[in-house]
């Protein structure tokens, strides 16, 4: 029987994953796959604690790091409740097992002056910088996924209510856009895209320069070099500007349940971290700013 196939299937199916977990849970249970037949067992439901066991030891030995232990062990919970769920086993040899928790890194944000430089690094007299401008002002207006960016199609924005439908998440959901991004989208769609089309019948809001749908790691060169420009030193990812949207609404009084909503995220612990890192950026400020803060005991 192919397990990895029925179980991404499952995933699919039931699930309703992101593709970049669906990807990842794929590859966990591959290489897990991979190990039991090195160790001449032949199917997974033969496996039981003592083999997960090791092939978490196998992984912590060969460097990888905490989460992505982590990352592992969740998978193949999720692999054997799969095979609970749909009678191969009993019991779920994965739950009991615990490795160490990887500390959670706080989500790099910039600050307001590293934004506006940001949104300002490309030229919107060229084509290539209209289209930057949009995408960037788009991104930072309403925090969604880069993955949700470039399957945005031309319906997908209504630039006279000013609001976006982002079908990213399971139900879908509906997020203002500020005027500003609603002027470089505008800007885009009559000047640039019609131009740049492969064909009438393409549906992509943003696209290459050969008319096709962008991709996330086109995006990806796009921010390094528009990073790169704007003179900022952090370590931007294509994430930097979803990170920044949730953390300034907070800063700026927006409730956690609002940014949630906005955001789609299903578990509000997602979004609380945000709220850990406000708190580190006042502490940053009140350490360096007040007078007698600075002061030593």
């Amino acid at each position: 029987m192919d397990y990895l196939a029925s179980f991404e299937q499952y995933l699919v199916d039931y699930k309703s994953l992101a593709s970049n977990t669906l990807s990842s849970y794929r590859k966990d249970v591959e290489c897990y796959l991979r190990f039991l037949d090195e160790q001449g067992i032949l199917s997974p439901v033969e496996a039981g604690e003592d083999v997960i066991r090791r092939f978490i030891d196998k992984l912590q030995e060969a460097g990888r790091s905490p989460s992505t232990v982590t990352r592992s062990l969740a998978s193949l919970r999720s692999f054997y409740q799969y095979l609970m769920l749909f009678g191969y086993m009993d019991q779920n040899p994965a739950k009991e097992i615990k490795v160490e928790r990887a500390q959670k890194k706080l989500p790099q944000i910039l600050n307001s002056q590293e934004i506006e430089r940001l949104l300002n690094a490309p030229n919107p007299l060229e084509f290539k910088g209209c289209r930057d401008k949009a995408m960037l002002e788009l991104l930072y207006a309403t925090g969604i996924r880069v993955s949700e960016l470039v399957h945005l199609d031309v319906g997908d924005v209504n630039l006279e209510v000013g609001i976006l439908h982002c079908r990213g998440s399971r139900s879908g959901r509906v997020i203002p856009i500020y005027p500003t991004a609603v002027e470089a989208v505008s800007d885009y769609v009559s000047r640039v895209r019609a131009v740049i089309a492969a064909s009438d019948s393409e549906n992509a809001l943003f696209l290459n320069l050969n008319g096709q749908r962008l991709t996330r790691q086109g995006f990806w060169k796009i921010i390094k070099s528009c990073a790169q420009s704007a003179h900022i030193d952090k370590d931007i990812t294509p994430h930097t500007l979803r990170h920044s949207f949730a953390a300034h609404l907070l800063e700026n009084g927006a409730q956690l349940k609002d940014i949630q909503e906005m955001m789609g995220h299903v578990d509000i612990s997602s979004t609380q971290v945000y709220a850990q890192v406000v708190q580190e950026r006042f502490k940053d400020v009140y350490q360096n700013c007040h007078p007698r803060a600075k002061q030593r005991a």
